[in-house]
């Protein structure tokens, strides 16, 4: 995945809410370049998170895992479990970036704690060469979803070692009071701006293209990153097509 960002290659991943390790695989096949699991929203299990991971990791699929602030404990099981990079929610301010980066980094950059896991290959690769690529391959994604973000954005990416700034313009456009109205002209601007600081720091952006013509839009302005969606919708709405096409025929 950093290959490719750094590469500048268009990039394509999907948000998965279904918590199953056969619907993960099936990502890879499809095409799709990273997955993101969701564990703000969703109840994922130890065991299923960790298997969802290891199908990942099988079909060469770049795995993150979503957490719902940056606690530390939740952001070093998922590392240990082989997650390749963590995709923090809700960040809002400068004091709760740098967390996220302590935790999920080993020092001198932060604070991570080490275990001797699979990820050490059960203590076969010396410690001091898993840290060093560890703190090179790990990829840290923060999420802006209130205004509060938005206006720290600047200072937060001064910081360094974060790789990506996913929006999420629903939250977004609750906290800017135009309530699910994800498309209102000052959430749209709004969500340009942090494009913009990204495009000025060098941090790469992904937008999430949600109606028609978006995707064209921000390949104009040099995106190359997009989640395209959630499975759960996804699916949804394809069973529903289905099922209303054979009671049509």
């Amino acid at each position: 995945m950093k290959s490719k960002l750094m590469a500048n290659e268009e990039i394509f991943g999907i948000l998965n809410s279904v918590p199953s390790a056969i619907i993960t695989e099936m990502f890879a096949f499809a095409g799709y370049d990273f997955v993101i699991i969701d564990t703000e929203h969703l109840l994922f299990s130890p065991d299923i998170l960790e298997h969802a991971i290891r199908a990942a990791e099988s079909v060469d699929l770049s795995v993150f895992v979503r957490v719902p602030s940056p606690c530390p404990i939740a952001i070093t099981r998922a590392l240990d479990a082989g997650a390749q990079g963590i995709v923090i929610s809700r960040v809002s301010s400068l004091k709760e970036a740098q967390t996220a980066i302590q935790s999920c980094f080993y020092p001198p950059i932060g604070k991570r704690g080490i275990t001797g896991g699979k990820n050490t290959g059960f203590g076969t690769i010396p410690l001091s060469e898993y840290i060093q690529q560890a703190n090179q391959q790990v990829m840290l994604t923060l999420m802006i979803e209130d205004e509060e973000g938005v206006q720290s954005l600047p200072e937060i990416l001064k910081l360094g070692h974060i790789d990506m700034i996913l929006e999420g313009a629903l939250d977004l456009s609750l906290s800017m009071g135009h309530g699910t109205d994800f498309n209102h002209i000052e959430v749209q601007q709004a969500i340009s701006t942090m494009a913009h600081h990204c495009a000025q720091s060098n941090v790469k952006f992904c937008a999430i293209p949600r109606l028609p013509g978006q995707l064209q839009q921000w390949r104009a302005k040099g995106v190359t990153t997009f989640l395209a969606g959630e499975d759960r919708g996804l699916m949804f709405k394809a069973l529903k097509q289905h099922l209303q096409q054979l009671k049509n025929q």
